[in-house]
C-alpha cells in the first residue's frame, strides 16, 4: 500500500478518485505541532523551538502512526507553500519517517497530481526555516511585548508584528481624517447642444490663469457665478481611440478584495470558500502572490473564449508582481476551464464565477474607446479675463475583455475610466457655438476615506506586510479583538487599539512599515538560502530586547466601556455560559455584566431580602429558575466577596438550619 499524507480531510474524496484503490489518502488536519499555548516557547540564544502537539495532533499521529507501519511508500503532499512545507516536516519528524517522498500540486487534478508523483523531493530545509522563523518572530513579539502593555494599561492588550502595523494604519488613517480641513471652492459648467440636439457639457479650467500649486483651489464664489457664456469658440479638438486592458487573474489578495467588495464575503469566509474549491479540484491553489497563468492554459482559454464568441488577445498577457512576491505558484484559476459552475454552497458559486470570469477576460483583447477632447474660449471676458472651457467624452466602441467582466470587482468604486456620457460632436477649430446653459459647481475637498477589509488588504500588500496566508487572520485579529470595529464596512478604530498604537509607535521598530517590509524580505531570504534562522530571529531578538527598556503606556482616552463599580475599563470575556463582560481591575474588582449584543449589558436587578446570611450577616437573595435545569434556593448577597453560604426553600422562606450544598 502506498500512503499519501495530506492537510485537509476535504481534499481525500478528490485524491482517492484519482489514484484508485492502491492509495490510502489520510489527513492530519492541518498542524499537528505548534510552540506551547501558556509559555513562550523558544529561549534565546539558540532559539531553538519547543513543540508541543497541537490539541488534536496526538490523537492524529496515533492514527498516522499505525497507517504508516502498513505502507510500503509514503508520501507527504501537504499545502505548496512554506506552511505546508513546515507540516512535512512535523510530520516526519512525530512519525519518525526516515525517507518520506515528498510532493506538492498546485491543483487537485489528474495531470497535476500524476506529474508530481513523477518527480517526488526532500522536504526543502530553507523553506521549513523560513516557516519556522516567522512563527517565532511573532511569537518573540507578542509574548515579550503583550504583557508589559497589559501590565501598564490593566487591561489584556496583545501586541503582533504583522497585527499592530495593520491597526496602526486604521489609526493613522483616522487621525488624519479627523485633522482634515474641508476647503469650499467652486467651478462653472456650461451646456451646449450638438447638431443632432443632444447636450453637451464643458468644464471652466481655472488652471493655470486662476490657481497654483500652491492655491490648487478656486475660492472666489461671486467670480466663479459669472462665468457663464453666451458663445464659445472651438480653439482646439482631438479625437482618437484608448485602450483598456483587462486586470490580471486573481492573487490571494485581489480574491480577498473582490470577494468583500462584490460578494460581501470577509477575508475569512472568502479563504474558507476558496479552500473548499480547492479540495473539490475545481480551482488552483489560492495562496499565492502571482499574477500570471501557466503557458499550458492558454489552449483552454482559447476554447472557451471561442465557444463564447470572444476574441483573445495576440499573445500571452503578462502582469507585473508585487514587490516581494514569491511567484511560486501560477494565479489563481479554474482547473476546468469549460466548467461554467462549481461549489457546493451560494458563496463557492459566486466565488468561482468571480475567479473564472477573471482569469479568462486576463487573455481577451482591450477593451477599446472613441475619445474625443475639445477646447474652447468664452467670447465675453469676465473682469477683462478670457475663460477657457475643456469637454471631454469617451464611447465604448469594442468591448474586448469587458464583454465578460465589466469592470475590476477589487475598486470600491469604478473610478474615471468608465465612459463619460458626454456626446461631443465633431468640432471644428474656430467654429463658434452658442451657450443653452449653465450653472455654477459647488464644490467642497473630501477627507480620505477609511479603510475597507479590501482596501486594507490592498495597502498591506503593497506596504510588504504580511503574506498572502495571512491577511485573513490579521483581518480576523485586529476586529475580533476590539482594536478595530467596523461601520459599514469600513474600518474604525477603538480607543483600545489607538492605546496600542500610541505605546508602539515611536518605540518599537516592527509598527514601522519599513521595518515590517524588510522583515518579510529576511524571511525570503531565509527560504532562498541567503540568510539562516539564527541571523533573522537573533537580529530581532536584540533590537526587541533594546526596546522594550523604554516602554511607557499613556492613554489620555477614557475606557469605552468602564466598570460601573471602579471605572476600569471592562473586556469582553467568555466563560462556560457564553461571553460575558469583567472588569480589568480583577481581582481588585470582580464586576461582571452580561453580554448583550458585542457590548456590556445591564445587570439584572438582584432583591435583597430582609433575611440576614448567619455567616457574615449580608442579605440574603432568592434564586430560582424555572425548567429543567432549574433550581429553588436563597444564597448570600456577598457571593463576589468570598461567601459561599446558601440554603434551602420552603415556603418562600430561607431554611437557615438546612444548609443547601455550596454553590
Amino acid at each position: 500500500m502506498k500512503l499519501m499524507i495530506i492537510e485537509s480531510p476535504g481534499k481525500i474524496k478528490k485524491l482517492s478518485s484519482i489514484l484508485g484503490s492502491s492509495w490510502k489518502i489520510a489527513a492530519s488536519v492541518g498542524h499537528i505541532r505548534d510552540l506551547p499555548t501558556k509559555e513562550m516557547g523558544v529561549v534565546a540564544p539558540e532559539f531553538k523551538p519547543t513543540y508541543q502537539f497541537t490539541e488534536r495532533g496526538s490523537d492524529v499521529v496515533k492514527r498516522l502512526k499505525s497507517l504508516v507501519r502498513e505502507a510500503d511508500e509514503i508520501y507527504l503532499a501537504t499545502d505548496p507553500d512554506r506552511e505546508g512545507e513546515s507540516i512535512s516536516w512535523h510530520l516526519k519528524e512525530s512519525l519518525q519517517l526516515k525517507n518520506p517522498k515528498r510532493v506538492a500540486f498546485n491543483e487537485i487534478t489528474q495531470a497535476a497530481v500524476t506529474k508530481a508523483l513523477a518527480s517526488p523531493r526532500t522536504i526543502n530545509g530553507p523553506l521549513v526555516a523560513a516557516q519556522e522563523a516567522r512563527r517565532v518572530l511573532d511569537r518573540l513579539v507578542g509574548y515579550t511585548v503583550s504583557p508589559e502593555l497589559s501590565r501598564q494599561t490593566g487591561e489584556k492588550l496583545s501586541a503582533g508584528r504583522v497585527q499592530s502595523p495593520a491597526v496602526r494604519l486604521v489609526v493613522d488613517r483616522e487621525r488624519e481624517i479627523q485633522r482634515f480641513k474641508v476647503t469650499q471652492h467652486y467651478g462653472f459648467q456650461i451646456t451646449l447642444n450638438g447638431p443632432d440636439t443632444s447636450e453637451w457639457r464643458a468644464e471652466w479650467q481655472t488652471k493655470p490663469d486662476f490657481v497654483s500649486e500652491d492655491a490648487p483651489y478656486f475660492l472666489n464664489r461671486d467670480f466663479a457665478s459669472r462665468v457663464g457664456q453666451t458663445a464659445v469658440e472651438v480653439i482646439d479638438f482631438t479625437e482618437g481611440e484608448s485602450r483598456r486592458s483587462p486586470p490580471p487573474p486573481f492573487t490571494t489578495s485581489s480574491l480577498q478584495q473582490a470577494a468583500s467588495v462584490a460578494l460581501n464575503l470577509n477575508p475569512k469566509a472568502a479563504m474558507e470558500a476558496a479552500q473548499k474549491l480547492y479540495e473539490q479540484g475545481h480551482i488552483t491553489y489560492h495562496r499565492t502572490d502571482n499574477p500570471n497563468i501557466s503557458e499550458e492554459s492558454l489552449g483552454a482559454i482559447r476554447a472557451v473564449a471561442e465557444q463564447l464568441g470572444l476574441d483573445m488577445a495576440p499573445v500571452l498577457r503578462k502582469f507585473k508582481a508585487p514587490d516581494g512576491a514569491q511567484e511560486g505558484h501560477p494565479a489563481i484559476t479554474p482547473t476546468h476551464w469549460e466548467v461554467v459552475e462549481a461549489g457546493e454552497t451560494p458563496s463557492q458559486k459566486a466565488l468561482y464565477q468571480l475567479i473564472r470570469h477573471r482569469a479568462l477576460a486576463c487573455q481577451l483583447t482591450d477593451a477599446i474607446y472613441a475619445v474625443r477632447t475639445a477646447q474652447l474660449k468664452g467670447l465675453d471676458l469676465v473682469d477683462e479675463q478670457l475663460i477657457r472651457f475643456e469637454a471631454k467624452g469617451r464611447t465604448l466602441i469594442e468591448p474586448g475583455w469587458r464583454k465578460l467582466t465589466d469592470h475590476d470587482q477589487t475598486e470600491e468604486k469604478e473610478s474615471a475610466v468608465g465612459e463619460i456620457d458626454n456626446p461631443i460632436p465633431l468640432l471644428s477649430i474656430g467654429e463658434v457655438i452658442a451657450v443653452t446653459g449653465g450653472k455654477l459647481l459647488e464644490k467642497k475637498t473630501k477627507p480620505p476615506t477609511r479603510y475597507t477589509e479590501a482596501t486594507l488588504i490592498k495597502k498591506l500588500e503593497s506596504a510588504g506586510i504580511g503574506r498572502p496566508a495571512t491577511y485573513a487572520a490579521i483581518m480576523d485579529n485586529i476586529t475580533s479583538r476590539g482594536y478595530v470595529r467596523t461601520e459599514k464596512k469600513h474600518l474604525v478604530p477603538t480607543s483600545t487599539g489607538e492605546t496600542i498604537v500610541d505605546a508602539l509607535t515611536g518605540q518599537f521598530s516592527f509598527v514601522e512599515l519599513g521595518y515590517t517590509r524588510d522583515i518579510e524580505a529576511s524571511l525570503d531570504r531565509i527560504a532562498q538560502g541567503k540568510a539562516t534562522y539564527l541571523s533573522v530571529v537573533g537580529g530581532l531578538y536584540a533590537n526587541l530586547q533594546q526596546e522594550m527598556q523604554g516602554l511607557q503606556v499613556t492613554s489620555s482616552a477614557s475606557p469605552a466601556h468602564p466598570c460601573p463599580s471602579c471605572g476600569k475599563a471592562l473586556r469582553r470575556l467568555k466563560g462556560g455560559s457564553g461571553f460575558f463582560w469583567g472588569c480589568t481591575g480583577y481581582p481588585e474588582c470582580s464586576e461582571t455584566l452580561p453580554d448583550a449584543k458585542g457590548q456590556p449589558g445591564v445587570r439584572k436587578d438582584v432583591r435583597l431580602s430582609e433575611h440576614a446570611c448567619p455567616a457574615c450577616g449580608k442579605p440574603l437573595v432568592h434564586r430560582q429558575k424555572k425548567g429543567k435545569s432549574g433550581y429553588d434556593f436563597w444564597g448570600c448577597s456577598g457571593f463576589k466577596d468570598g461567601c459561599r453560604q446558601s440554603f434551602s426553600n420552603k415556603g418562600g422562606k430561607p431554611q437557615l438550619n438546612q444548609p443547601k450544598e455550596s454553590v
